[in-house]
């Protein structure tokens, strides 16, 4: 191969590989409205964590973002508000349990607040897939996260289900039926849930205790999906601490699957 030839093919190889990462889908996770820090023993300095990619502790999302990675996206975080710049970088957008004031960094929640409500709708409106999951009573912000749900028709209830004692997890059951939009027929682990109401353009699609606790939405090109629980961190889908017929793991593929395609 002459120098020129060699030229071409390796201009063609950098094309190739810049187009191939600019496809793969974005998908970046909140620190901002849910902003929790605390030292690292070793180094001591503050860092991140709780719901967060890079925590490997029983709390963190590190296996969440390996599955997303493993399905070609990219993930990434956000530190700050979502403007509308960017939103344009982000194909799919997660907030996890939005702070209270006792749990946030400096004493001091980052409330959801009506220019990030208003960036959020439009981006959605024209084919961005929001993730909203909440914790139950006492451990997540309800008010400012209901003033962004209900633009989809979709309202946090401030209470908790699926209440575990200690170790019999079979109170944490959700038992998904045949049918479902997103999961297969399985048995996923959801512990003290906030259950979830809905009005169209919103449905149901999970119950515990007879209560609804998920919902999904279709608002223009874009889809919303809710859970009153942040049930995909590690500790409940590593394998090591639920009984072998609870399914979080591949609950959690499928849904990973799900959202990358409403991403498309």
């Amino acid at each position: 191969m002459n120098k020129v030839a060699k030229t071409f093919a390796l201009g063609t190889l950098l094309a190739f590989s810049f187009a191939n990462a600019q496809n793969k889908p974005k998908v970046v996770l909140d620190n901002f409205f849910n902003n929790e820090k605390k030292e690292n023993k070793e180094t001591k300095v503050l860092e991140s964590w709780h719901y967060t990619w890079n925590d490997t502790t029983n709390g963190g999302f590190s296996l969440l973002g390996e599955i997303f990675t493993k399905q070609g996206a990219e993930i990434s975080t956000l530190t700050t508000a979502p403007s509308k710049k960017d939103l344009k970088k982000a194909n799919i957008y997660i907030i996890v349990d939005a702070d209270i004031d006792k749990e946030a960094y400096g004493g001091k929640a980052n409330l959801i607040d009506s220019k990030s409500i208003k960036n959020l709708v439009k981006w959605v409106e024209n084919g961005g897939v929001l993730v909203l999951m909440s914790n139950d009573k006492g451990n997540s912000e309800f008010e400012h996260l209901n003033h962004l749900a209900e633009k989809f028709g979709i309202h946090f209830n401030e209470d908790s289900y699926n209440r575990v004692q200690k170790r019999e997890f079979e109170q944490g059951k959700v038992m998904v039926p045949a049918g479902n939009e997103i999961f297969s027929e399985q048995k996923l682990y959801m512990k003290e849930v906030a259950t979830i109401s809905v009005k169209n353009p919103a449905k149901e699609l999970l119950s515990a205790e007879g209560k609804n606790i998920a919902a999904i939405a279709k608002i223009g090109k874009g889809t919303i999906f809710a859970l009153g629980d942040p049930w995909c961190y590690n500790e409940y889908i590593d394998g090591k601490k639920l009984p072998a017929d609870f399914t979080n793991y591949q609950g959690t593929e499928e849904w990973v699957k799900w959202l990358l395609k409403q991403a498309k």
